[in-house]
C-alpha cells in the first residue's frame, strides 16, 4: 500500500493504541509517520516468505520476531 492511501486509511494516534494493547510501545515525533508505516500498509510477511520457499528462492530456517524498530 502507497504511504498515501496508509494515511488515508489510518490514523497515528489510533495506531500507538492498538499496538500498545499488544504490548508494543512506540515513540515518534510524528503521528503521520506512524500512520504511513501502519502494520496493515505491508503485505503479510508470512504469505511473502511461504511463495518465496515454494518457488524455491529461498528456504525457510527460522521464525523472528522484532523487538525494535527505529526509523529515521
Amino acid at each position: 500500500m502507497s504511504r498515501h492511501q496508509a494515511l488515508k486509511t489510518w490514523n497515528g494516534r489510533t495506531v500507538v493504541d492498538d499496538l500498545a494493547q499488544r504490548g508494543i510501545l512506540i515513540r515518534s515525533p510524528s503521528m503521520r509517520g506512524v500512520a504511513e508505516e501502519a502494520p496493515d500498509a505491508y503485505k503479510d510477511v508470512s504469505a511473502v516468505v511461504d511463495a518465496a520457499d515454494a518457488a524455491g528462492l529461498a528456504r525457510k530456517v527460522a521464525r523472528l520476531e522484532p523487538l525494535v524498530c527505529i526509523k529515521g
